[in-house]
């Protein structure tokens, strides 16, 4: 089955599969199992993958622009590097991912668990992340420049210290009144 050439694949197993660089640009991955899958490179733009299992997949370099993630297991995956701008992932599970190096650039996360994750050097400019779990979340040199982090979980003041910009960004009260305090320079018009 050539599934480059196929525009409806929901529910479908695809456990393990090798779809490295595959064209899958609009695709309906809708509740799919695509556990252990490499999807490296892939081309995912504007895919509906909601409800999809990507439980351990490599989605290094992947194009997710505009994708539908809503509920989505992603739980442990490789994103690194991959473009997620204006994507879905409302309540997504991405404990334990990979998201070095990410472009969420205004991309929906509320509610997402992003939990352990690894966003070093990943740009969440004007993304709305609230309600978002980030406990446990390395933030290190990340762009939150313009973000909606209102009633996120587990964020720290030691988290928040490390990230790149806080430019325009909404964040609760009492972590707003400490960084600017002890990090105003997070606050100041990034280069």
């Amino acid at each position: 089955m050539d599934i480059s050439e196929k525009k409806d694949l929901q529910g479908t197993s695809l456990k393990g599969a090798d779809l490295e660089k595959a064209d899958l640009q609009g695709i309906n991955l809708e509740k799919a199992n695509l556990i252990e899958a490499n999807l490296r490179g892939a081309n995912l733009k504007g895919a509906n993958l909601k409800g999809v299992d990507l439980f351990e997949a490599n989605l290094k370099e992947a194009n997710l622009k505009e994708s539908n993630l809503v509920w989505a297991d992603l739980r442990w995956v490789n994103l690194e590097a991959a473009h997620l701008e204006k994507a879905h992932l409302e309540g997504a599970n991405l404990q334990g991912a990979n998201l070095k190096w990410v472009n969420f650039k205004e991309a929906h996360l509320e509610g997402a668990n992003l939990t352990q994750t690894n966003l070093e050097e990943a740009d969440f400019e004007r993304a709305n992340l609230e309600g978002a779990n980030l406990t446990e979340a390395n933030l290190k040199r990340t762009n939150l420049k313009g973000a909606n982090l209102g009633e996120v979980y587990g964020l720290s003041l030691d988290q928040l210290s490390k990230v790149k910009s806080l430019y325009d960004t909404k964040l609760d009260k009492e972590l707003l009144v400490q960084l600017k305090q002890d990090y105003p320079a997070l606050f100041e018009v990034p280069d």
